[in-house]
């Protein structure tokens, strides 16, 4: 009887454990759920800044009779417990993935305006170098125009100060006009080389013995007649020979001459005189700017 009578002590003792753990349990969690109701009410002032913007979790400070973890707990009784965390959870994993992806977003349009910001500059250094190599085209054509310039107001300064470039003398027997052959061989020696240039006048002189008018005469025909040979065999201008006929007049002497000598028989000078013409026309006509100077790329 005493074994039957222990037996059964113990058999109810194992039935009671359970029920007074599940009744320990209940009780912090109707302690919870009343701490969360009293959070809820509280001021909004109270509240903790937290990440979800929501007040942070109650710690339960009960403990049942299994203190807190307890091995007959059971599967509802543990979601009820691990819900909230759990919700918490996600929220901060969505909070993360939305400033993961803002993150993103921010770094993109960073960079994208990183690149637009270097295209630019290298489009102004471009163009600074482009207006570089034009301002630089721009002044070496200055420079060139203004030694041109230079060059030809000296030219024109000097356009009728011609110099003498060439001078030969014909002579005639007495009383006669008309040219021998080493005559024409010398102006033809004087005149071949005029037929491509300018700026140049030919001055003829007829110098004559004799005496008064017909001396003069005499010259005259003689300056005359080298003055056709030009013209018409040579093409020259009448414009570019200026004659006359000095008859006997005297010829000044030479440095190591006293006095003057007057003409013996018949002679023409012909002198070649130059100016700087040629010079002018050989400067203008220099190389045209390339096309880089022409028309700077814009």
């Amino acid at each position: 009887m005493k074994t039957r009578s222990l037996v059964t002590l113990l058999l109810a003792a194992a039935l009671a454990i359970p029920a007074l753990a599940q009744q320990s349990s209940s009780a912090p969690a109707q302690s919870t759920a009343t701490t969360q109701t009293a959070d809820q009410a509280a001021p909004a002032t109270t509240k903790a800044e937290t990440a979800t913007g929501k007040q942070p979790l109650t710690p339960d400070t009960k403990e049942g009779f299994w203190g807190k973890l307890n091995p007959f707990a059971r599967k509802k009784y543990v979601q009820r417990q691990t819900a909230p965390i759990q919700d918490r959870v996600n929220e901060l994993d969505e909070l993360t993935a939305a400033n993961t992806k803002m993150i993103k977003d921010v770094d993109a349009r960073a960079q994208q305006g990183i690149q637009l910001a270097s295209n630019k500059a290298n489009e102004a250094d471009q163009h600074a170098i482009d207006a570089t190599n034009r301002a630089n085209a721009a002044q070496q054509s200055a420079q060139q125009a203004a030694s041109r310039l230079d060059k030809d107001e000296q030219v024109v300064g000097n356009i009728d100060q011609y110099q003498t470039s060439a001078q030969t003398e014909i002579r005639f027997k007495p009383g006669q006009s008309v040219l021998s052959k080493n005559a024409k061989d010398a102006l033809d020696a004087m005149a071949t080389p005029l037929k491509s240039e300018h700026g140049y006048i030919i001055e003829v002189q007829g110098f004559s013995s004799g005496h008064g008018q017909a001396a003069i005469e005499n010259s005259q025909k003689m300056a005359d007649s080298v003055v056709r040979y030009l013209v018409l065999n040579h093409d020259i201008p009448v414009f570019r020979i200026y004659v006359v006929g000095m008859g006997n007049a005297p010829v000044p002497a030479a440095e190591n001459e006293a006095k003057t000598k007057r003409t013996t028989g018949g002679r023409v000078e012909i002198s070649l005189l130059k100016n700087n013409l040629e010079q002018l026309a050989s400067g203008s006509a220099a190389p045209p700017a390339s096309q880089d100077q022409q028309a700077p790329p814009k």
